[in-house]
């Protein structure tokens, strides 16, 4: 089965549900099937991982809803929360910590992935991919 994936940063939030009607348009122009992944970092949380959980909810509400595009969600995740720079003296990095983009802690992911499962527990084994 073909997929299509819409899965970029961005320079502005793009998870909305008008975002998400557009990225369909433009899929559905291109003969591509209609099966989104979200971003719920970079600037569709403008790069707070920490709102990355609101991303989360409103996708879920979407889906709630009755959209069926939205295939997938990614998060920044990592075991601590936050992000480091490299020092200089390598024995001073957070072990745990990112080096690249913030992310949410293994507790906050955990809590934010239960949550959506348990709001969509109903509606996932009815989901199919749309061709």
């Amino acid at each position: 089965m073909a997929m299509s994936c819409c899965a970029a940063g961005g320079d502005r939030p793009n998870y909305d549900s008008v975002s998400i009607s557009l990225a369909e348009k433009a899929l559905t122009k291109a003969g591509l099937p209609l099966n989104l992944v979200v971003d719920c970092s970079h600037a569709n949380s403008y790069k707070k991982a920490e709102l990355q959980p609101l991303v989360v909810a409103d996708c879920v509400n979407q889906l709630r809803q009755g959209r069926r595009s939205i295939v997938g969600l990614m998060l920044e995740s990592f075991i601590e929360a936050g992000n480091q720079e490299i020092p200089s003296d390598l024995s001073q990095l957070k072990y745990g910590c990112s080096v690249t983009d913030a992310c949410l802690d293994w507790n906050t992911t955990e809590k934010t992935l239960r949550e959506a499962h348990q709001a969509l527990s109903e509606f996932l084994p009815k989901k199919t991919l749309l061709k």
